[in-house]
């Protein structure tokens, strides 16, 4: 996977082909098939939303009507908001589903990779995402009460309830262990 650093001058250097690249090659790759990350030289921030946006646009001034207005629009409506909206608004015009599923999956790796997120729980996570996006409008998550009624109502315990049921279970190894020493000197 290419990696395009950014250069406080603006210069776009392709570090796998050693030279630097314009918007326009950056374009070229990812029309090849590529992956292609730019990153920030001084900072190493992720700058690849960034400049695939700067792409669109510069794409869009060269040949007006490049995108529908009503995906510029929806993209713009679509702002913060969840993931399943997203999909509403632009899968349709574009058919992004797949590039949707397929950017949830990157993310969910790369906080995987991270360790901040377990790989069974990233499956299961991805897995609920995916089926909420498939799912025809409906408020996308429920609100932290409804949850709490619902996981209370499933006799699922609270954060709170689990610590102490682990604590418990640490207590009662720690007698286990006592029993056993006991039993294996007497």
């Amino acid at each position: 996977m290419p990696v395009i650093k950014r250069y406080p001058n603006r210069k776009l250097y392709d570090t796998q082909a050693k030279r630097y690249i314009t918007l326009e090659g950056i374009s070229e790759l990812i029309r090849l098939g590529e992956e292609v990350t730019v990153i920030d030289h001084a900072t190493g921030e992720d700058l690849t939303a960034v400049t695939l946006t700067q792409i669109i646009s510069e794409q869009e001034k060269k040949r007006s009507g490049f995108l529908p207005e009503a995906v510029l629009t929806g993209l713009v409506r679509a702002g913060g908001e969840t993931i399943s909206t997203l999909r509403r608004s632009l899968a349709l015009p574009l058919n992004l589903s797949r590039q949707v599923d397929e950017e949830i999956e990157r993310r969910l790796q790369a906080l995987v990779g991270r360790g901040e997120l377990a790989a069974e729980e990233a499956r299961r996570l991805r897995d609920h995402m995916l089926a909420m996006a498939h799912r025809p409008a409906e408020p996308a998550w429920p609100s932290e009460e409804d949850l709490e009624r619902m996981l209370d109502q499933r006799g699922v315990p609270s954060r709170e309830e689990f610590q102490e049921i682990l604590e418990k279970l640490e207590v009662l190894a720690g007698q286990l262990d006592e029993i056993v020493k006991d039993t294996d000197s007497n």
